[in-house]
């Protein structure tokens, strides 16, 4: 008896996020005209040609290179060579500090007594004043996290005095918002900071050198990932504590950029403040290089948000950087998760479930227990922890890395849940779907299995149950609230604008493998190199898991090798017991006519040359950094030898499905598929 084949899953992807654009008309835009940034700066450009033309009037304007050349570099870093005691400019006016924001308080820079001969004493602002002030208002110290870009201000040694912890974020001001590892390291910081606290409260000194841009783009990010919050709420509360909030119009732009939202038209960047318009311009009304703490270097440019056909590739780098230490945490949820011990080689190994290549003689483990099977994408191995301030991939080299994204989790009786999935861990896959008829591309990560969901492990529990939890807790959430967004808490979110989509991926009874490898696997749009067996009632086996089969096409089937070159000519190694293990006899052809130099120290991928009886270069692993271990490469060789082809596999699922075992298993879960169709339907 042959099942129909479930095809809940289509090889070509699914619509399944709707266009943002089709709900722009919900929100009817505002009939005033809203002053843009390019109007805001034009028009301060103007104000400033027309107080010139009344403070110099017998000036000329004066030609000005268009190039940065090396004159015009050497006289910037001179004149901030020579005197490191200059006030930064706008300093003087620049308020001191803000209100307090959730235990954070946004300040100017505080400046060392090297200044003093600059500062009349009524407008002193060095860190004895801070605390003093601090103090006076009920508030201790504990954390003060530098964000300008030089050293100069002030010396360590006053707040060490003290005991207040000093952590240098260093940040180019001007033309560049801080970078993504900046932020992460920020964020990251003031959580371990407040989570420490246990019984006095102490409060964080933020400060870059006029407290607002930086201050106030740092700040906005903690309150995004720390709370429930739209990044318009969020720069809000930032601006009534630190008037006028962020005046850079970039800035504010990046925020709504990064978190995925569509700025409203309510929205609008403040005037420079009066403080900060700098009486020192160029003849032609241009403000002076502001020495905001760069040293002298002019900062990086902002991205510019242009569409580029760059083509995507399996070895694209995803995400951000995050701090060492929080990776290590991280690191040790999922060992914990796991059930996992450190081991010899600590918490740095890779603990996802590795599946084995299939074999004459695992293969009748198929006939042992109830297995189903899915297709094996050839696409970038990923798992994947969800928190409140964050989502991250973690890689086969045991690296996390952010990428912003969303997952609420499930609400009740169809009502939008307020909360966001905290300490989910998931396993799965990243493809690239090429589209058949536009040729667009689309990276969509692959989900297919749940070793954790908030905090409580799920491992033992057996596999369909955590892949029923898979669509209930994860995906189905997701989608309600993409397609109620305007019902949600921050109906300006757009989806469409993550870095890649999201889905279940699918798995299917042993009866419809043939149509899984001869319809659905060539209509794919994206690469595909076999099959994965997975057992139905298998619990999470971390790393290798000898009951997870995985079937290749025989010229497909690989090993993974380390490659060097030296004086002795070309080697391939293997690892052994987390020791490098040199593959004598073993013999790497690369058919391209490439350098084989070009790929000393490189992870690469081979497959087997039967004719020719030696290794042939299929790619550079860039996701992983060791080679394969020794018993892996014997169960490849003996997969080669066994050279299970895609007949024979048929030939014996077709015996196992005819099993007692299977033959009822397999009407009751056609029954259960045909009734959950219905139900769709309906």
């Amino acid at each position: 008896m042959t099942a129909a084949m479930d095809l809940n899953a289509s090889p070509v992807p699914e619509e399944d996020e709707d266009p943002f654009e089709g709900h722009l008309e919900d929100f009817p835009a505002q009939e005033e005209r809203v002053e843009t940034a390019v109007d805001i700066a034009r028009r301060e450009r103007e104000e400033r040609k027309r107080r010139l033309k009344r403070e110099r009037p017998d000036e000329r304007s004066v030609y000005v290179s268009p190039s940065p050349g090396f004159d015009q570099l050497f006289q910037t870093k001179s004149l901030k060579s020579y005197d490191r005691s200059r006030l930064p400019p706008g300093w003087l006016d620049c308020p001191s500090f803000g209100q307090e924001i959730f235990c954070m308080i946004p300040s100017k820079v505080p400046l060392g007594e090297s200044f003093n001969d600059c500062v009349a004493p009524g407008k002193r602002y060095s860190f004895k004043q801070v605390i003093h002030q601090q103090r006076v208002l009920g508030r201790k110290l504990g954390l003060v996290i530098d964000l300008t870009n030089t050293s100069r201000y002030y010396p360590v040694s006053d707040l060490k005095k003290e005991g207040i912890k000093h952590v240098k974020i260093q940040c180019k001001g001007r033309a560049s918002v801080p970078d993504n590892l900046s932020v992460n390291q920020f964020v990251h910081e003031v959580t371990q900071f407040l989570s420490r606290q246990k019984h006095s409260k102490k409060y964080i000194l933020v400060h870059c050198t006029h407290g607002h841009n930086r201050t106030g783009y740092m700040i906005i990010h903690y309150l995004m990932r720390a709370m429930s919050m739209s990044v318009t709420q969020a720069i809000k509360i930032f601006s009534d504590a630190r008037p006028p909030g962020i005046y850079k119009p970039d800035y504010i732009d990046a925020l709504y950029t990064f978190y995925h939202e569509k700025k409203p038209d309510m929205v609008v960047c403040p005037p420079t403040p009066e403080w900060k318009r700098s009486s020192e311009f160029d003849l032609n009304g241009e403000a002076m290089p502001d020495d905001d703490d760069d040293d002298g270097m002019p900062g990086p440019a902002l991205d510019e948000d242009h569409e580029t056909d760059v083509l995507m590739t399996n070895d694209d780098v995803l995400g951000d950087e995050i701090p060492n230490d929080q990776q290590d945490s991280f690191r040790q949820f999922c060992y914990q998760s796991l059930k996992l011990g450190a081991g010899g080689r600590g918490h740095t190994q890779f603990p996802g479930s590795h599946p084995v290549s299939l074999n004459r003689e695992n293969l009748q483990l198929l006939r042992q227990r109830y297995y189903y099977a899915t297709w094996k994408a050839d696409g970038t191995r990923y798992m994947m922890l969800i928190t409140m301030d964050g989502c991250y991939l973690i890689d086969r080299s045991f690296n996390f890395r952010r990428v912003q994204m969303r997952f609420p989790c499930r609400g009740t009786n169809d009502v939008l849940a307020e909360k966001t999935h905290h300490y989910t861990l998931l396993d799965g896959e990243m493809i690239i779907d090429t589209l058949p008829d536009s040729k667009k591309q689309e990276r969509r990560y692959l989900i297919y299995d749940m070793i954790a969901i908030n905090h409580i492990s799920v491992i033992e529990r057996p596999f369909y149950e955590r892949w029923k939890m898979l669509e209930k807790e994860v995906i189905e959430p997701r989608n309600w609230e993409r397609h109620n967004i305007y019902q949600s808490r921050n109906p300006y979110y757009r989806y469409d604008m993550e870095p890649f989509r999201v889905r279940r991926k699918d798995f299917w009874l042993l009866s419809t493998v043939t149509k899984l490898l001869t319809e659905f696997i060539p209509k794919l749009s994206h690469a595909a190199d076999g099959l994965i067996f997975q057992g139905w009632d298998d619990p999470y086996v971390p790393r290798t898991h000898e009951g997870l089969l995985k079937w290749k096409y025989p010229e497909l089937n690989s090993v993974d090798f380390l490659f060097e070159v030296d004086d002795d000519g070309e080697k391939l190694f293997l690892y052994e017991r987390g020791k490098k293990k040199l593959m004598e006899g073993n013999r790497v052809a690369f058919k391209d006519g490439s350098d084989p130099s070009f790929y000393s120290g490189k992870i690469i991928e081979c497959s087997w040359d039967s004719d020719n009886q030696e290794w042939e270069l299929m790619r550079v692993r860039t996701d992983k950094s060791t080679p394969n271990e020794f018993n892996t490469f014997k169960k490849v060789m003996r997969s080669i030898r066994d050279n299970i082809t895609e007949d024979v596999l048929l030939n014996e699922i077709s015996e196992i499905i005819r099993l007692p075992m299977y033959a009822d298993r397999i009407r009751i879960d056609s029954k259960a598929h045909h009734h959950t169709n219905a139900a769709r339907r309906r």
